[in-house]
């Protein structure tokens, strides 16, 4: 759940929600790389100040619900996430550049957006750990959002 981050000079509660496909929508991530990925979040969380509250991954792309503190544009926030994820991922698990030419693992664009503490923070976060489960239970929570 998140919290109030406190600092020297201000108290912030920033939460984003982040998805990022895979480069040319591949299906590559599997448990093996779902893992790796959650790792390396946790090692990203440490050194950048990004707390993971939900991660949720499908078989081509990836939800990230995080929270941060107001020193990095949401645009280095993904930037950050994106080349340190590919780059440990590669590294991690080689079967994955196999299947992905040109030596990059997410696409360039991606989806960024504010979540508001008291409003939607419970519903993101129910839609984020749905990630590939049934598409069923992934709509019901999208149309609550108005995602689709």
């Amino acid at each position: 759940m998140s919290q109030q981050i406190h600092k020297e000079h201000n108290v912030s509660v920033l939460i984003y929600h982040l998805v990022c496909p895979t480069k040319y929508r591949r299906v590559v991530i599997t448990n093996e790389v779902d893992k790796e990925l959650k790792d390396v979040c946790k090692e990203i969380g440490l050194r950048f100040e990004i707390a993971f509250l939900e991660i949720g991954a499908d078989k081509d792309h990836i939800h990230f619900l995080i929270q941060t503190v107001p020193v990095r544009s949401p645009s280095e926030i993904a930037r950050i996430i994106t080349s340190l994820t590919a780059r440990e991922v590669f590294k991690r698990v080689p079967s994955v550049k196999k299947k992905l030419w040109g030596g990059e693992f997410w696409s360039d664009g991606y989806y960024i957006c504010t979540v508001g503490r008291h409003s939607y923070e419970d519903q993101i976060r129910r839609y984020v750990a749905s990630q590939g489960r049934t598409k069923e239970y992934v709509r019901i929570y999208a149309e609550q959002l108005r995602l689709l």
